[in-house]
């Protein structure tokens, strides 16, 4: 069993969309979506819902009102301005009120240790959910951080983790990532532990440097790359520079997809552009595929 994941330096590259073709032309495989911050693979696989569960990944401070004494010690002590205080003026307990808004609250439980009165609840905060669905294609594990929500990171390997059970019960060849873009934590979390690791691009100034940034991360955590150069036809001179500087640190390129403006046409529809039409963004991805899977094979030493 391999683990692919196809990450990109920034958003916009069309790396869901590489994700959804790949997915097509896959046989037994397991799809995971770790792009938990604004996750849209779900967009063109339509997955049916099988299981949602919860996800627990951080801590969030709540003031026990019964219990405050109003001393004021916590919004000396919170760093990130999460306390604040109201006016309330009963006839039993006139004075100021102290909330937390759990929106500011980074959970450290500063706030709860220097309690003197032991007035601040430190509970597990729910961040958001992670499911595990059907597609026409495969079995899928993705997930939806909550608004504002962090712990990112932690979610991201809990699927991961789903997803490598679902494959080992169903004897799956493939667990297939689409990661999230950038170079922060999530990423990190998707790519630890993978087979290999595909970098789609663009050949764009910030493509370019962002493409660095991500052979350097991948590089750092010893996972084989490879590159896609999406859109290659819009600047043929940055394509070349592209090429050139994976050559130059031993990174595959495993081709070119040019503009293709059927793309767009096939994801309206919900469909990969494999499944839409046999055009010239569908063409290039067939011979990358086979030449990734090629790769992955050498790599394994088959």
């Amino acid at each position: 069993m391999k683990e692919i994941v196809i990450i990109s330096g920034k958003g916009g590259t069309g790396k869901t969309s590489v994700t959804a073709a790949f997915a097509t032309l896959a046989k037994n495989l397991v799809l995971v979506d770790c792009d938990v911050d604004a996750a849209d693979l779900h967009l063109v696989l339509t997955p049916t819902i099988l299981e949602t569960h919860e996800f627990f990944g951080g801590k969030t401070a709540r003031i026990l009102q019964e219990h405050c004494t109003r001393c004021g010690l916590c919004f000396e002590v919170c760093r990130f301005h999460a306390i604040s205080y109201a006016c309330r003026h009963t006839d039993d307990r006139p004075g100021m009120v102290w909330t937390i808004a759990p929106v500011a609250c980074e959970g450290c439980g500063v706030c709860a240790n220097f309690c003197p009165r032991q007035a601040i609840a430190f509970e597990d905060a729910m961040n958001g959910y992670w499911y595990r669905s059907d597609t026409r294609v495969g079995p899928m594990v993705h997930a939806r951080l909550g608004v504002a929500e962090e712990n990112s990171g932690k979610l991201v390997t809990l699927i991961r983790r789903e997803a490598r059970a679902i494959a080992e019960a169903q004897e799956s060849e493939l667990i297939l990532v689409d990661g999230p873009p950038g170079i922060g934590c999530p990423v990190i979390a998707s790519l630890s532990g993978a087979d290999h690791v595909v970098i789609v691009t663009e050949p764009t100034v910030s493509g370019i440097h962002d493409l660095e940034r991500v052979v350097t991360l991948a590089a750092h955590f010893r996972v084989p790359a490879s590159v896609i150069i999406n859109k290659a036809d819009i600047n043929r001179d940055n394509a070349v520079k592209i090429v050139h500087y994976a050559l130059a640190h031993g990174v595959c390129v495993l081709g070119e997809i040019p503009y293709d403006p059927v793309v767009t046409q096939a994801q309206l529809v919900c469909q990969s552009i494999i499944e839409f039409s046999k055009s010239p963004a569908s063409e290039s991805l067939h011979t990358i595929w086979a030449r990734l899977h090629q790769q992955v094979m050498k790599e394994s030493g088959v």
